[in-house]
């Protein structure tokens, strides 16, 4: 099914802005009154089988006519502080749901009268079902696109029963992400900020930087897996100007997508879904020397890939290439266009692999910091549009050489080396400065480490080349 995409950057700036002119304030209450059941005179199916007409039309989008159809579910999304817009997000049952839709509404606040946990009924004559910003929505039919329900057709079409559930997040982890858990609502245990956003003197808001266009997208880490996900909040939320919390713990939110259905995201209805209780954070050591001035005439170790056989994965020289999840590993390659005259580089990536999440380990052999004097590193980076994936430089002590010790052993990161971000331009190559490692002690390894979502076709490539570790 291709993604619906029809002006929809100015469709949701115009959106924006009305948000902004009509909430003047959000202080409302759910009404106290009796809710009588409705009636439904009809066939009661769920959301998975909305989802499958879809899906075996093959279409588009696809509009019910004449089924006497009512789809049921639980409202699992609240705009009481602002992170959701006339929009409600519904999920087939309470508890262990399997599937989820959202259904588009011309209406702000919704919370008022769907509140979270509440059951509904959705009429679905009349209405179209698609995919657009790349999950399954359902609103009125306008040409080959989705509008909202609007306001007067409400009460007749989103029918309120007076069960009010209590919602029961789906404990999942970041690698577990795929598109059968979009549109529910999920729960991350032992994740926390990255240290960038939440340690140190730049502390990051949720939403209220200024560099926040539309939404604030800040990074939540596993500590288990050192898997990422965004959590997006939107910059007319009332939280926005909240700082991230510095803990690790759970959070509960809204599994979705980015705008443009490149990532995944996580949307939480308040900050309240935050438990972060833990005050031990689960950061790398640091390995800090800085960068030195000179660089020795003695090499421990040196690899510009030019021996090893292009397309194919990175061996021999000392090196431990190792794919701890998914199926991408190091492998050597030659670049053509811009990046033609650097020869054989090393490059990783989970583009297109379609794996749930990509790790992929390349080590050096070992280094005896003890036995040598002014111990540096050099190597160069490049990128391929990294987007959501990750490349870090690490360091270890007591990794025991094999395979199987790697994820068990210690791994503190080295702060001082450049890589080059996703806001570097992908036809050059950066240079990582004459990393200093005289601070630290004993024999140690250092890893490149990268960590990829595989899910979005925008999360990319880093590339390495010219790695060199001197001594005095």
């Amino acid at each position: 099914m291709k993604t619906i995409n029809l002006n929809k950057i100015v469709l949701f700036a115009l959106s924006l802005l009305v948000f902004n002119a009509c909430v003047q304030d959000d202080d409302f209450d759910t009404p106290n009154v009796d809710v009588t059941d409705p009636v439904i005179n009809g066939n009661i199916i769920d959301i998975d089988a909305v989802i499958g007409n879809l899906i075996q039309s093959g279409e588009d989008i696809i509009t019910f006519e004449e089924t006497n159809n009512f789809m049921e579910g639980y409202v699992i999304s609240s705009d009481e502080g602002g992170n959701f817009f006339e929009e409600l997000v519904l999920q087939d049952k309470a508890e262990n749901p399997t599937a989820g839709i959202v259904v588009q509404v011309d209406v702000n606040p919704l919370f008022t009268i769907y509140d979270f946990g509440r059951k509904v009924y959705i009429k679905l004559d009349g209405l179209s079902v698609a995919v657009d910003n790349g999950v399954v929505q359902i609103g009125r039919r306008d040409g080959n696109e989705l509008a909202k329900i609007a306001a007067s057709e409400m009460s007749e079409t989103i029918l309120r029963t007076s069960e009010v559930a209590t919602i029961v997040p789906l404990e999942v982890s970041i690698s577990d992400f795929s598109n059968d858990l979009e549109s529910l609502y999920i729960r991350l245990t032992d994740v926390q900020f990255n240290r960038n956003d939440v340690l140190g003197d730049d502390l990051k808001t949720f939403a209220a930087e200024d560099t926040d266009q539309f939404d604030g997208e800040r990074v939540l880490e596993s500590c288990a897996t050192s898997s990422s996900v965004i959590l997006s909040t939107s910059t007319f939320s009332d939280f926005k100007s909240l700082l991230l919390p510095a803990n690790r713990g759970s959070i509960d939110g809204v599994l979705t997508r980015d705008f443009f259905d490149e990532f995944y995201t996580l949307v939480i209805n308040s900050p309240e879904d935050i438990n972060f209780t833990n005050e031990v954070r689960c950061d790398p050591i640091e390995l800090s020397c800085g960068l030195a001035s000179t660089t020795g005439m003695n090499n421990l170790f040196a690899d510009d890939f030019e021996s090893q056989s292009t397309n194919s994965l990175i061996s021999g020289n000392g090196w431990t290439n190792f794919i701890e999840a998914g199926s991408e590993g190091w492998e050597a390659y030659t670049q053509g266009g811009t990046n033609s005259s650097q020869g054989v580089s090393a490059r990783v990536g989970s583009f297109n692999s379609g794996d749930a999440s990509t790790v992929a380990w390349l080590i050096t052999p070992e280094i005896d910091l003890d036995a040598n004097s002014g111990v540096t590193l050099n190597f160069e980076t490049s990128n391929s549009f990294s987007d959501g994936s990750t490349l870090e430089v690490l360091f270890s002590n007591d990794w025991d050489g094999t395979e199987a010790g790697i994820t068990t052993a210690t791994w503190g990161i080295i702060t001082d080396a450049y890589v080059t971000q996703d806001s570097d331009f992908f036809g050059e190559w950066f240079e990582s400065g004459n990393v200093d490692l005289t601070c630290g002690s004993g024999q140690i390894y250092i890893a490149f480490k990268y960590v990829g979502s595989g899910q979005s076709d925008f999360d990319g490539t880093y590339e390495l080349d010219f790695v060199s570790i001197d001594a005095q």
